[in-house]
């Protein structure tokens, strides 16, 4: 793995005529210099016998850094059939070898191979058998299996035996389908937005949010339930295609997790004292992925927004508008994918009660100055939607279901797919804007005499217009029309 994406390596053995040894070139790291020990182990318990001869490893291309223990079963069988007539062609392999020769997992091959799927590079494998499970929900590729160094030397030496397998996209999860695509989801709600009592606006903002994949910002005093609503959006958002469930188990294994292979998106929400780095990728040598990264098609959630470090918000400008971050180092640049629903929550000021009816703002105007400050125009103007939450009544009940609001989420959803859209609506490029976000003469004035009253920005305009069609779709209302373009206005911050 070259950062978020794979670099195809060959691996050469030759024998040569000179004292015994045995070396690995080609820029190998420690976990590679180190299989060495292994293949010998291994090869020593299948009896083959080590030629007297020095035998070189070299692994190209020679000036790409490798590391990982995945190499291990390519340099063994090398060494095994030097002297058959056998054809490698088109072959990948990937393994880490046990000291007697059994085949074990590691966390980089799945995402290794998906990466090379997607890149349209890789149709046949060969892996252990412990990564089948997982390998094999990724589409349209032949799996050859093996327990061990045995099993995979048999693959070459008696391919009429061989076992293949053809992967297959089947997932056992409930889903839609449109244009013989499905899209996946699981109605299973841990947290209901049921219980959030009253909190009807900021549910309506929920909704439209899930719906179009909108960053959204909640405002309020302690205790209203803005985290509440946020940590409740990622059980209702819309379903996910097989690619972004590939892509999200690809992110689990670069970090190390085993992938649940799950439609539910992830939900990532770093603390506000969390370095710059370990959001948006970063360090010394090799540049490793961050929290933005790793939110893709999912939510980064920022709770008490403005106590982030201010550069650490500033930075979060590119992705939230390019939906990539860029890791520049002397030696490496890296980029990533950042497309993911944003969430932010703050207090009104610092001490929460400037919008309280009952308790007193203790807050000095300097204070709330620098306090609000630290979020520049520039970064809230990239927020869809910003809702200011109710202060808690008594009288306050449960409304809408987090049921009943998925449900409208798929009908939007399915509304979007209908137009042709690759796109939610939160996520549409300016071009496809002016395709699908049409007005008429009577909401075109309504948008004019807005962007003259509150001084809106083109950006500010766009994402009127989108969050505008959004509510159209749940609706399903095939025009947007001047009830939609008011409620999007009203959820501008001002």
């Amino acid at each position: 793995m070259d950062g978020f994406d794979a670099k195809v390596v060959d691996v050469e053995v030759a024998f040569v005529r000179a004292l015994p040894s045995f070396a690995i070139v080609g820029l190998a790291q420690t976990s590679i210099q180190e299989s060495k020990e292994r293949v010998k182990s291994a090869l020593s318990a299948i009896d083959f016998k080590f030629p007297p001869q020095k035998i070189t490893v070299n692994l190209s291309p020679s000036d790409l850094k490798k590391e990982g223990s995945h190499f291990d079963l390519s340099i063994a069988l090398l060494i095994v059939l030097q002297k058959s007539k056998i054809n490698f062609d088109g072959f990948f392999v990937f393994g880490e070898l046990g000291l007697d020769g059994t085949l074990k997992d590691t966390n980089s091959i799945f995402a290794i191979i998906l990466s090379l799927v997607n890149d349209g590079l890789l149709k046949k494998v060969i892996i252990p058998k412990a990564s089948v499970e997982k390998v094999s929900k990724i589409p349209n590729i032949e799996i050859y299996s093996a327990d061990n160094l045995q099993d995979a030397i048999d693959i070459f030496e008696a391919p009429q035996n061989a076992t293949k397998i053809i992967s297959n996209e089947a997932l056992d999860f409930r889903f839609l389908e449109f244009n013989n695509k499905k899209y996946y989801f699981i109605e299973k709600f841990e947290l209901d937005f049921l219980e959030i009592k009253g909190q009807i606006r900021a549910k309506r903002a929920s909704l439209i949010a899930a719906s179009g994949n909108h960053n959204i910002l909640y405002e309020g005093s302690p205790g209203c339930g803005k985290s509440m609503s946020a940590k409740r959006l990622k059980y209702i958002l819309s379903p996910s295609s097989l690619e972004e469930i590939l892509q999200k188990a690809k992110l689990d294994a670069l970090e190390g997790i085993e992938p649940d292979f799950s439609p539910q998106k992830s939900f990532r929400s770093p603390h506000n004292s969390a370095s710059r780095a370990s959001i948006f990728g970063g360090g010394s040598k090799n540049a490793s992925i961050g929290e933005s990264a790793l939110a893709h098609n999912g939510i980064l959630f920022f709770d008490e927004f403005p106590h982030f470090q201010k550069s650490t918000l500033e930075s979060l400008r590119e992705p939230l508008e390019d939906y990539k971050v860029l890791i520049s180092r002397v030696h490496t640049k890296i980029e990533y994918k950042t497309k993911f629903l944003f969430i932010a929550a703050m207090n009104p000021c610092p001490c929460g009660n400037l919008f309280s009816n009952h308790k007193e703002c203790r807050c000095t105007d300097l204070e709330l100055s620098r306090y609000k400050n630290r979020l520049s125009s520039a970064l809230l103007d990239r927020i869809d939607i910003y809702v200011q939450m109710d202060e808690i009544k008594i009288e306050d009940k449960a409304t809408i279901s987090s049921k009943e609001m998925f449900d409208k989420v798929k009908i939007a959803f399915l509304n979007q797919l209908k137009r042709g859209q690759s796109e939610l609506n939160g996520k549409l490029s300016d071009k496809d804007i002016q395709k699908y976000c049409l007005l008429d003469d009577e909401c075109e004035s309504i948008l004019n005499s807005a962007t003259q009253r509150f001084d809106l920005s083109q950006r500010a305009i766009n994402k009127a217009l989108k969050v505008a069609r959004t509510i159209a779709d749940i609706e399903t209302n095939s025009k947007i029309n001047k009830k939609h373009l008011l409620e999007a206005l009203s959820f501008r911050m001002r």
